[in-house]
């Protein structure tokens, strides 16, 4: 995807499956309130995206490194083994789960907005010719 759009459209798909598994993830933790032991999990992504897009300005083929780092970046799935204040040793936090959850699903929406923008300014460049 590279090249005619440049990276934009690549990046926001992946920061939407990102977006899509920290809201799974979430949900399931908010589902797991209840369960003895149950130890609550997040998701990074942003750390693992700017490791490898460092460097990539300098290559002699800089877009298509950039791609390829996008393309590259997968998720990473955390689970909380230390951290409980209740006596089940349950570590989810309802609280911290709810504003994950509405935060997620904020950012989702913009990222939608972006991606229909950016399609949009595609159409109209399109129509152009």
């Amino acid at each position: 995807m590279s090249g005619l759009y440049g990276n934009g459209i690549a990046l926001t798909k992946k920061v939407l499956d990102y977006l899509w598994a920290r809201q799974s993830i979430t949900l399931n933790n908010i589902a797991n309130d209840d369960t003895p032991g149950f130890k609550s999990q997040h998701v990074t992504f942003e750390d693992e995206l700017i490791r490898r897009l460092q460097g990539t300005g300098k290559s002699p083929n800089a877009p298509l490194a950039v791609y390829r780092a996008i393309e590259g970046t997968q998720a990473k799935l955390h689970t909380t083994w230390t951290e409980s204040s209740r006596l089940d040793g349950n570590s989810v936090d309802m609280d911290q789960e709810q504003v994950e959850l509405v935060r997620a699903a904020y950012e989702y929406q913009y990222m939608v907005s972006s991606i229909n923008n950016e399609i949009t300014r595609l159409r109209s460049a399109a129509k152009a010719f």
